[in-house]
């Protein structure tokens, strides 16, 4: 087969340009575009092993996530797989990361967003009877709603047949993956992300370990509150994050790793829709 010389050289500018990427940032990097998919987690274990044992590994691991989310299960063992190698982990959004990947992010020591990017609500995505991806906190509002009108004597004929058909494991499952998705951030926020809050601002006392937990529960409380975002895709500004006490960084803060975050971006998206991509990932080893 005789490889296109424009995927060759789409190839070569964005190994240059993650490169790049690395030197200034003085750290390893993964690149993942795509839905977070059941069994991924396997291959991100070879990809970062590729990267750990190739004589240049930094202590830092940066990942430049883009997804619409997907399922929960692989996200605690990629986590898992990227703390048991690197002391600290970053995530740069170059443009969104929903659901499960808000999840991710949120297992970070620092969260970094440009005015343009979006994180969204933490409404998991679980597989139905169907075999399709469905976000799982529409169907609980609605089931909540149908059982609501049920005790008050509501409830039409037509309702009372999608209530009575309604798979309860499917119920559970989605309750479940709600449920994980809190747990998650209760975890990994003060873990990881408040690690270095240790005085408050105002009064500059001490920060307790309770109140870190409190912080984070309230964070993922807010995040999984389908009445307030209305939409699975609902994007979340860093502004907005801001005041629901989730702490971003600015990507623009430093212009030189912001210009090589973007420049980097276009090439990949360019590349991944030029060639109908569903997912992608690269590292300096792995493209």
């Amino acid at each position: 087969m005789i490889n296109s010389p424009i995927n060759n050289a789409n190839r070569e500018a964005m190994i240059i340009a993650l490169k790049e990427l690395e030197n200034k940032l003085n750290a390893d990097v993964l690149v993942y575009y795509g839905e977070l998919l059941d069994g991924i987690e396997a291959s991100i274990k070879q990809i970062i092993e590729q990267i750990c044992n190739d004589g240049e590994k930094h202590e830092k691991l940066f990942v430049l996530l883009t997804t619409t989310g997907g399922s929960l299960n692989p996200v605690k063992r990629i986590v898992n797989i990227f703390r048991h190698f690197y002391s600290e982990v970053n995530f740069i959004i170059p443009d969104y990361a929903y659901s499960a990947g808000t999840v991710m992010c949120c297992s970070g020591d620092k969260i970094y967003m440009d005015y343009y990017s979006v994180l969204g609500p933490i409404d998991p995505q679980v597989m139905n009877r169907d075999g399709k991806f469905v976000a799982a906190l529409g169907y609980l509002d609605k089931i909540n709603e149908l059982i609501e009108k049920a005790r008050r004597n509501e409830l039409t004929n037509a309702e009372f047949v999608i209530l009575k058909d309604f798979d309860l494991a499917e119920l559970r499952a989605y309750e479940q993956a709600r449920d994980l998705a809190i747990d998650l951030l209760v975890e990994w926020l003060p873990k990881y992300k408040f690690k270095t809050w240790t005085t408050h601002t105002s009064t500059h006392g001490p920060v307790s370990e309770k109140e870190k937990y409190n912080r984070a529960l309230e964070i993922a409380q807010n995040l999984s509150d389908n009445k307030e975002w209305k939409s699975h895709g609902r994007p979340i500004s860093r502004e907005e994050l801001g005041k629901l006490k989730l702490q971003i960084d600015c990507l623009e803060n430093d212009p030189q790793i912001y210009k090589s975050v973007t420049s980097y971006h276009e090439l990949m998206i360019d590349y991944v829709q030029k060639y109908n991509m569903k997912h992608f990932i690269q590292t300096r080893r792995f493209l």
